[in-house]
């Protein structure tokens, strides 16, 4: 099957590969300008980022930084330490990152690359299904503090992505499966498509070579590449529309269920908790029927995704939300559903509603 190609536009256009076996597209995304290259990878994934390391010594001077796996890179001082061996390096403008790993290898590469000289190119190319369809497309990068989640970072697009699907392989059933949480919550906010494809399959049969999770992918990184291409830096959309806050649908509980847990809890599986969160609390609000909150319930949980918590107090949780990026003073903002792919903000919900929407969720009284 052919690589499929999904075009990225707006003020620095770029592309988003999927397929299989993509590493030879590496060079040519980077272009002939480049002479060094530094390569970002999570410090587990030394045997498979082989084919990525030959691949680019074949025209280019490279030098490895791995970092530590998942959450524990996206730290000020893994960032620092990746600075210090950069400038070591005499890393230059004419230089470049290429990020190998999950999304928190992408968030923690990409916010290198775009504070090191104020911006060097960077190429991602993510090895997890959450990061092929989330934190690879967009330009956003960061890293987190004590007081919560990616509110530390640069909005810094990229070079090019490449989604070789072919990493997946060995990738564990529960990270693929937590990958589905952010495929799924796009389905939601603007491709029913993909929620028809969800339920109509065979979970055990989405795995790296299947050509439905491939369709999954595409749709998913085509939902948000068109959202980013006409909204970069959330700055609102059209008619009404998020714009990119859209893609934060679910969110703004799941980085506060995330931050509660210490980051144990897998990103994707925060994330179906927190759209069936926002799908209990628009239904309070007034604006979702019935019938689409269960159809949320049901389409996380088909795939093994947890739709409930109650781990932690609302208060706890509450205190957590409120630091949250989307946040307006002490107004509390969400994205919410008034139908399928039809999002809208809700801002300012009762904390009666909020409080209830928890319990609904399985949350202790």
């Amino acid at each position: 099957m052919r690589d499929t190609v999904v075009r990225v536009t707006g003020p620095s256009p770029y592309d988003v590969v999927v397929g299989h076996d993509l590493a030879d597209r590496l060079p040519q995304m980077l272009g002939v300008a480049v002479q060094r290259v530094a390569v970002v990878f999570s410090d587990a994934l030394a045997e498979l980022v082989r084919p990525v390391l030959d691949s680019l010594a074949a025209a280019y001077d490279v030098m490895v930084l791995p970092i530590p796996d998942g959450e524990r890179a996206k730290k000020a001082a893994v960032a620092v330490s990746c600075w210090e061996a950069l400038g070591e390096a005499g890393f230059t403008r004419s230089d470049a990152v290429v990020t190998f790993g999950g999304g928190a290898t992408t968030d923690l590469g990409g916010f290198v690359a775009a504070t090191w000289l104020r911006g060097v190119t960077v190429v991602h190319v993510p090895t997890t299904l959450l990061g092929m369809v989330d934190a690879a497309v967009g330009g956003k990068t960061g890293i987190n503090t004590r007081s919560g989640k990616n509110l530390v970072g640069s909005f810094h697009e990229p070079a090019g992505v490449i989604c070789d699907l072919a990493t997946l392989r060995t990738l564990p059933r529960p990270e693929l499966v937590a990958g589905l949480g952010e495929i799924i919550k796009c389905g939601f906010i603007a491709d029913p498509v993909i929620l028809s494809l969800v339920e109509g399959t065979d979970p055990s049969q989405l795995e790296a070579d299947s050509p439905v999770l491939r369709e999954l992918v595409e749709r998913a990184v085509r939902v948000k590449a068109e959202v980013v291409s006409t909204d970069l830096k959330e700055t609102g959309g059209a008619d009404g529309h998020p714009g990119r806050e859209v893609l934060n649908y679910g969110h703004t509980m799941a980085h506060a269920i995330e931050r509660t847990e210490n980051y144990r809890i897998r990103h994707g599986e925060a994330v179906a908790i927190g759209c069936v969160y926002v799908a209990e609390l628009a239904s309070r609000a007034g604006t979702l029927a019935a019938d689409v909150v269960d159809r949320h319930r049901q389409a996380f949980a088909r795939v093994g995704l947890p739709t409930s918590y109650s781990q932690a107090s609302f208060d706890e949780l509450h205190r957590a939300m409120r630091v949250d990026k989307k946040a307006r003073g002490s107004q509390l903002r969400f994205v919410v559903l008034s139908d399928i792919a039809v999002p809208t903000v809700l801002a300012g919900p009762s904390v009666v509603d909020l409080r209830d929407a928890y319990a609904a969720i399985g949350g202790p009284a």
